[in-house]
């Protein structure tokens, strides 16, 4: 898996939707729609991938039209390329977590195929590399058949529907006993529906919580249930979930471990890093440096779902 340096002029095929800096995005042939306004005024991860130091409709614009552009992104030849593009992210630490087989498959979303089941780690990171909170996706042929040849399993070849609690279930069914799924904010209470699942089936399901920037006050109560939550911009996580955790990972967009499992799997993953890390004790999570964090616009506009 790798990138196309000489990648040729993208057309986008279908309709999807997008969360992008908490802005409501569509894509489709007609271009990118902004339908929200962004909830982010700065975001240091943002900066640091796309250079943008403040974020307004037409920076989400521009972020969009990048990846399509540079990427493929909702294309049909969008690239797969399974290089780690942050320290914390759920696809790079569950593409480790397959490596060393601590987990059977992941259950993951891929703009153009909908909810994929893989046991193959350079396909998860190829496939949420660049990603953020799909909402929507068209089924995309050459995408799905990417998917396919690199060893994932598509929920719906027909419709590309993102339903993470049906993913797991087909995992289970496939014979995976242990897998980890990523659930993004806006469909939290699949939290839920996957731990009953997994009581159910007698099976083992470490959930990762992502994409949480425009998360509600009763989005917790199912987000509490995960094993590990990605902060993202939310003041909600920070305040409800933070105080919960186990661990902490990161200072600017940290990653709050819930539960032991998370703790020993987030370890784990931290045995591979290779950066220098610094670790301490505390009394209280979460820890938080001043200005080290995304910082929202004054006003809030409200999620639509």
């Amino acid at each position: 898996m790798s990138e196309h340096p000489n990648r040729p002029c993208c057309s986008v095929v279908g309709t999807h939707e997008i969360y992008c800096c908490g802005a409501r995005v569509r894509i489709s042939g007609k271009g990118v729609e902004i339908l929200t306004d962004p909830t982010l005024d700065y975001c240091p991860l943002h900066e640091a991938i796309y250079g943008t130091k403040h974020i307004d409709a037409e920076a989400v614009r521009k972020t969009v039209e990048t990846k399509i552009e540079r990427f493929g992104f909702c294309c049909g030849n969008r690239c797969f390329n399974s290089e780690p593009i942050v320290a914390y992210g759920a696809s790079e630490m569950m593409s480790v977590w397959l490596d060393k087989r601590l987990i059977e498959a992941a259950v993951v979303v891929c703009e153009g195929a909908g909810t994929v089941i893989t046991g193959n780690g350079k396909l998860v990171q190829a496939i949420g590399a660049r990603l953020t909170g799909i909402i929507k996706t068209s089924p995309i042929r050459e995408v799905i058949k990417q998917v396919e040849a690199y060893g994932g399993t598509i929920l719906d070849r027909t419709s590309a529907r993102i339903d993470q609690v049906e993913g797991v279930r087909l995992a289970f069914d496939l014979g995976f006993s242990r897998v980890a799924v990523s659930v993004a904010g806006f469909q939290a209470k699949a939290i839920s529906e996957i731990r009953g699942l997994e009581r159910s089936k007698n099976m083992d399901a470490l959930i990762f919580s992502v994409c949480n920037t425009c998360v509600v006050d009763a989005d917790v109560q199912h987000i509490a249930r995960a094993d590990l939550v990605c902060a993202s911009a939310s003041k909600v996580i920070r305040k409800e979930i933070g105080s919960r955790a186990l661990l902490q990972i990161g200072v600017t967009i940290p990653v709050y471990v819930l539960t032991e499992k998370g703790k020993r799997f987030a370890l784990a993953y931290l045995t591979e890093f290779r950066d220098k890390l610094v670790i301490f004790r505390t009394k209280d999570l979460p820890y938080q440096a001043k200005n080290r964090g995304p910082r929202l616009k004054r006003y809030q506009v409200r999620a639509v779902r």
